[in-house]
């Protein structure tokens, strides 16, 4: 393959994107730049999927286990190879040194193809999200599809750059007066680690998925890709796309494997303490992320987890502009986003807008307004808000309504495509701030569709209790809004000495639960929602270490 005329020119562009931190993608979001036959095609190629056997011809397969069923209903009826990982481990390990020498440019040229390859078929990839995920199709499309794929491109871009900012080879002389100098002749080679785990989420398989897979893979690592039990074939399919490139580039397609367990299995704890693992990459409970922590010893662990999102509302100039964006905010994917916000603080007194002042319990009745008005026609509901992903979301709303006051109440929504889809809009809690047992509901996160309105008795009172939740709790968002230059500032502090990641004043088309990659950090790897951020030189550096060979010249 020759790969450097058609794919340097986008990895030089991704390398200027992530220096200059402008908006820059080479993968379209609109469904119709894939052409015209691109959307019956993609639907075709997922339904050919179903009820079948997933070949991979990877090593070791020992039986086949599959059990996946769509959020929508339909069950995907798809087998996946189960492996013996004595057998898989070792042939990974075998195509590690022929992919160590071909270097930094070359592995990343072979993930750009990568990337390309599952670029051009979005559209089945798009309906493999949405129907594990719950996505809806136009959120699982963009997300799944072309965002995903530009973290992963982001990933291989600062791959590379570390890599490179040691020379390949240098030439040595210290001078020694009278006598000859001293030469020596030193060459600098990345090498990986070693095996890399992947422990695939399942909400966003891919794009939480392809950052740590590209990270590994471009600096020199064979990726052992563990998907959720809920969502294997988004990443089943990145798989085969991935030994597919790597053996027409003339590499070991065992570089890239798949690891699917039978039911009740769990593999996830058994691989990630084997001596072979020296890399995993984790999204999803504090709970696996803290044991990941503290038992996988020999390898660099990466873990986003949960945290607790704050919103701070002390004024506005934008009254209807804010509770819009917040509306959508909370309502986008029905809440089931490691970035959606959770808790909305509002001092009780009341706040200071373009619309006169506001109560507390106006402001809480207007979001609840700007949220059922966004979702009172069904169709536009089952646009936004996609299906539960789980019985546990469904069940973590039901008990949210007996938390407090109740200012918003959740409702069914039907989706006549998929009448089994379980869809619900949000629900918005009242909570008195002051009270300890309602912090003990606004201070564990309620992943799902769970909002909860705090009254506070000062915005100051916001910031120490915004700042008592990043510390303990983590967030990966935090959101504000002010029209005062002097509580700006003192929200910024509270963000820059407990390391959150801020988005201020929000009222149109950008909000706080989306990030760009090339641009905007995913968590920060500094409080307790993540140990690492997607994506920066922290999150690919030790995946390699630069080993030196010297010898005299």
């Amino acid at each position: 393959m020759q790969l450097t005329e058609t794919r340097r020119p986008t990895l030089d562009q991704a390398l200027e994107a992530i220096r200059t931190r402008a908006y820059w993608s080479p993968h379209p979001e609109h469904p119709k730049a894939y052409g015209e036959s691109a959307p019956a095609e993609g639907l075709a190629a997922f339904e050919a999927l179903k009820g079948a056997r997933f070949e991979l011809d990877q090593p070791g397969a020992d039986g086949w286990t599959g059990g996946e069923v769509s959020p929508y209903g339909p069950e995907l009826g798809i087998e996946y190879p189960h492996a013996d990982m004595d057998v898989l481990l070792p042939a990974m390990r075998a195509g590690m040194a022929a992919w160590r020498e071909a270097g930094p440019e070359t592995r990343a040229l072979v993930c750009v193809e990568i990337l390309a390859r599952i670029s051009a078929r979005t559209h089945e990839f798009a309906h493999a999200v949405m129907h594990t995920s719950g996505q809806a199709f136009m959120m699982a499309f963009q997300a799944g599809g072309p965002h995903a794929q530009d973290r992963g491109l982001e990933a291989v871009a600062y791959a590379y750059e570390e890599q490179t900012r040691t020379p390949a080879a240098a030439d040595w002389s210290k001078p020694q007066g009278k006598r000859d100098p001293l030469e020596l002749r030193k060459t600098f080679t990345a090498a990986g680690r070693g095996i890399s785990l992947l422990i695939g989420c399942n909400t966003f398989p891919t794009w939480n998925g392809y950052p740590g897979l590209f990270a590994s893979l471009a600096t020199g690592n064979p990726v052992l890709v563990k998907p959720h039990p809920r969502a294997v074939l988004p990443l089943a399919l990145t798989v085969r796309v991935c030994r597919e490139v790597l053996a027409d580039a003339g590499f070991d397609p065992n570089l890239v494997c798949l690891a699917v367990e039978r039911p009740g299995e769990g593999i996830a704890k058994t691989l990630a303490v084997r001596p072979e693992i020296r890399i995993i990459d984790y999204t999803g409970s504090t709970a696996f992320g803290d044991w990941l922590e503290a038992n996988a010893r020999q390898a660099q662990v990466y873990t986003e987890k949960a945290g607790v999102n704050t919103v701070v509302v002390d004024s506005t100039d934008d009254y209807k502009g804010m509770l819009a964006n917040l509306a959508f905010s909370l309502s986008l994917y029905s809440g089931q986003m490691c970035t959606t916000p959770q808790n909305v603080l509002i001092p009780r007194d009341g706040i200071a807008t373009d619309a006169g002042p506001k109560s507390y319990d106006e402001v809480v009745a207007d979001l609840a307004g700007a949220v059922k008005g966004l979702l009172g026609d069904d169709a536009r509901a089952n646009a936004l808000l996609g299906a539960l992903v789980n019985p546990d979301v469904k069940a973590r709303l039901e008990a949210a309504a007996g938390l407090g006051e109740v200012a918003l109440p959740s409702r069914e929504v039907a989706n006549p495509d998929f009448p089994d889809a379980v869809v619900r809009t949000p629900v918005i809690v009242k909570l008195d701030g002051s009270k300890p047992d309602a912090e003990a509901a606004y201070m564990s996160e309620c992943f799902g569709p769970v909002s909860f309105a705090v009254s506070v008795d000062s915005t100051s009172d916001a910031l120490e209790l915004l700042r008592r939740t990043i510390r303990d709790k983590g967030a990966m968002t935090v959101g504000a809004y002010t029209t005062s230059p002097e509580v700006e500032r003192a929200i910024e502090e509270v963000c820059l000495e407990e390391s959150a990641q801020l988005s201020l004043n929000l009222t149109g088309g950008v909000y706080v639960n989306q990030t760009a990659a090339f641009s905007d950090f995913h968590g920060s790897g500094g409080n307790p929602a993540a140990n690492a951020a997607l994506c920066d030189g922290a999150f690919v550096s030790n995946r390699f270490r630069m080993v030196e060979i010297r010898r005299p010249a």
